[in-house]
């Protein structure tokens, strides 16, 4: 028996009735593949935020554990010296479901489904630069005509809309065997090349992918004073007659708010507060090489104010396409509070697939195959479609939905869900 071994073995062991009294700010365990870990000071130094740590505690986080770490044993290194315990034997158990899964993502592995092909990535970048080049191309060319500034501004929307997809498979570790190329390709695409941050990315995508639609620990459903989502929170509201907003005409005002103004208003007054606030300057210096790459780059063609105009109208249609394209798998699932689920059973809840074609797997970066995302975030997203079967087989067999549904059902189930939920409010409100 290794040394290592020997000390697991010596290991004082807990209950789960034990484990689940440390789920505090200041004193947080958690559970991987049946130890008992310490994180409640080192949290603060978790490169994916403390939060995420927090919504874990006095929990087992071994699936999300494996999930968002490619690199298991440099991350046990850290993990090592926080072991304080493992579980008792008879509390060290896995249900079927998570039998299977397990089972399913060492089958997955096996099958070298997160290897990532070197040639897709390749050409997902090169059309970055593709469509950039033929805006320059056409306002050099044609000139800064109604006609040709609105195919300039198209071709600078596609770029910066598959750029979106592309900075995601960086931040999720999709691409290169090092971290660290990930991670610098990531600041890139997203600080340099889109005008946005790496940190502050992480720091929301990650809980979102931990607790999905989960109240109080997803930051992409906090929306509570402009939009009401799910059935739990707007029946709350109501009862207690909160909100500032007409809820059940949301349906109709989110067409003027949310997918026109998200990223060239809302994303453009957080994200330099989050790098402020997290004194993460240089981040933020990159961020802002972003404009001054634009204006280099369109200056000639329409002036220092025309720039400036063609950035906030290129981002007001890139916000169409993104709101949209992000929220189709998720909205329209269930939103609720933390009931303790497992990790499919928790990621299946709260998303849903559209369904596959080359249109929608190109405008979409993949995130169509939201559900096999969710269960495997590190997975290069060109995989994804040959592992959906096995995904559905395995739902199958445990009786869990899979639901997948055309593109243009998916953006009419976000509408049809606001309306829903704004309804519930206002009969909660009048009770």
């Amino acid at each position: 028996m290794c040394q290592e071994e020997k000390r697991k073995d010596k290991l004082a062991e807990y209950s789960w009735e034990e484990i689940r009294q440390h789920a505090t700010k200041t004193d947080r365990w958690l559970v991987i593949e049946g130890i008992v870990y310490d994180v409640s000071i080192w949290a603060k130094k978790h490169p994916g935020g403390e939060r995420i740590i927090g919504n874990h505690a006095g929990e087992d986080a071994t699936d999300a554990w494996t999930a968002f770490h490619a690199d298991k044993k440099m991350v046990m290194k850290y993990l090592r010296p926080l072991m304080v315990g493992r579980l008792r034997p008879e509390d060290d158990y896995e249900a079927d479901l998570q039998k299977d899964f397990r089972s399913l993502r060492r089958q997955v592995e096996e099958m070298d489904m997160f290897k990532p092909s070197k040639l897709f990535f390749a050409l997902t970048l090169g059309q970055l630069v593709v469509f950039e080049l033929l805006a320059v191309a056409i306002f050099w060319y044609f000139g800064t005509g109604v006609i040709p500034y609105l195919v300039a501004s198209i071709f600078l929307v596609t770029a910066q809309a598959q750029a979106g997809w592309s900075q995601h498979d960086f931040g999720h570790l999709s691409v290169f065997k090092s971290s660290k190329w990930n991670h610098r390709i990531h600041i890139f695409i997203l600080n340099l090349f889109k005008g946005a941050s790496s940190s502050w990315w992480n720091y929301r995508h990650f809980q979102h992918h931990a607790k999905p639609n989960i109240i109080r620990k997803d930051p992409d459903i906090r929306l509570d004073y402009l939009f009401m989502v799910g059935k739990t929170l707007p029946i709350e509201w109501g009862k207690k007659k909160k909100g500032f907003m007409p809820y059940n005409k949301q349906h109709t005002y989110f067409y003027f708010v949310l997918p026109p103004l998200l990223l060239p208003i809302y994303f453009n007054f957080e994200i330099p507060y989050f790098l402020m606030k997290t004194k993460n300057y240089w981040e933020l210096f990159w961020m802002y090489s972003f404009f001054a790459r634009y204006l280099l780059m369109f200056y000639p063609f329409v002036g220092f104010w025309g720039t400036f105009i063609l950035y906030f109208f290129v981002r007001f249609l890139e916000s169409h396409w993104f709101v949209w394209t992000t929220q189709m798998n998720h909205i329209p699932m269930e939103v609720d509070k933390e009931k303790g689920r497992d990790w499919v059973t928790m990621q299946l809840a709260a998303t849903c697939n559209v369904d596959p074609s080359f249109f929608n797997d190109w405008f979409s970066g993949h995130l169509n195959y939201q559900i096999e995302h969710h269960l495997f975030p590190s997975m290069p997203r060109h995989n994804l479609a040959k592992v959906m079967p096995l995904c559905k087989s395995l739902c199958k067999k445990h009786g869990i939905e899979y639901t997948s549904k055309p593109l243009l059902t998916a953006f009419k189930d976000i509408v049809g869900s606001l309306k829903e939920s704004g309804e519930l409010w206002l009969e909660a409100y009048n009770m």
